[in-house]
C-alpha cells in the first residue's frame, strides 16, 4: 500500500486533482466529506461543536449551520483552533477505518485540505501539492465561488502559505493554468505512484 497525502491552497485545484487520481483507480479518502460526516445530527462530533460554540452554530432543523459556524472561526485563530481540536481526531480515526479497508497494492490518496497547517506529511509515504499562485487563487475564488475579495484574502490568509506547503512536497501538480492542462499532469504522476507500487522505490519526487 502507498499512501499519499495530498493537498493545496484553497482555490489551487486540489479536487480535481483527488477526482482524477480516483478515477484513474485511487482510493480516495477525503477529510472535508469525513469532516463533514462526523458532525451529523446525532453524532459525538456535533455534540462536541455545540457544546463549544452554542446552540446558535445549528439550523433549525438541527443540522451545522456551516456558514454561521464559518463566520466565527475564519475571524479568530482561538475558535479555529477549538473547532479544529474536535473535528480533526474524529476525522483521522475515520481515515485510519478507511484505509485499513484497501487493499495490500492499493494506492490511497487523502484529501486534506490543512496537512501543511497541522504538521501531518510525515504521516504518509510522500506528499503531492496542487499549486497555484495567489492571484490565481483569488480570481477562482471569486469568479467561481461567488466570493467577495475581501472573503477570498481571509480564506487564503488563513491558511499556509504557497511558501509553506511547496516546502513539504514530494510532488507539486502545477494547476496555475487551464484546466485541459490539468490532465496530462494528474496522469503521468499517477504513473509514477504506481511504479513506485510495483517496485518499492522510494518515490517520485519534483514538479509536474
Amino acid at each position: 500500500m502507498l499512501t499519499v497525502g495530498l493537498t493545496g491552497g484553497i482555490g489551487a485545484g486540489k479536487s480535481e486533482v483527488a477526482r482524477l487520481l480516483a478515477s484513474y483507480g485511487a482510493v480516495l479518502v477525503d477529510s472535508d466529506v469525513i469532516a463533514r460526516e462526523v458532525v451529523e445530527p446525532g453524532t459525538e462530533g456535533l455534540a462536541a461543536v455545540v457544546a463549544e460554540f452554542g446552540e446558535q452554530i445549528l439550523t433549525a432543523d438541527g443540522r451545522l449551520d456551516r456558514p454561521r459556524l464559518g463566520a466565527v472561526v475564519f475571524a479568530d485563530d482561538q475558535r479555529r483552533a477549538a473547532l479544529n481540536a474536535i473535528v480533526h481526531p474524529l476525522v483521522g480515526r475515520r481515515a485510519a477505518e478507511l484505509r485499513q479497508a484497501a487493499g495490500p497494492d492499493a494506492i490511497v490518496v487523502h484529501d486534506v485540505p490543512l496537512l501543511t497547517e497541522n504538521g501531518l506529511a510525515p504521516m504518509y509515504d510522500l506528499v503531492i501539492v496542487v499549486d497555484a499562485d495567489p492571484a490565481t487563487q483569488l480570481d477562482r475564488l471569486v469568479r467561481l465561488r461567488g466570493l467577495t475579495e475581501d472573503e477570498a484574502r481571509s480564506r487564503i490568509a488563513a491558511q499556509a502559505t504557497r511558501e509553506q506547503r511547496l516546502a513539504i512536497a514530494d510532488v507539486v501538480i502545477d494547476n496555475g493554468g487551464p484546466l485541459e492542462r490539468l490532465e496530462p499532469r494528474v496522469r503521468a504522476v499517477w504513473e509514477q505512484l504506481r511504479e513506485r507500487v510495483g517496485s518499492g522505490s522510494s518515490g517520485p519526487s519534483g514538479s509536474s
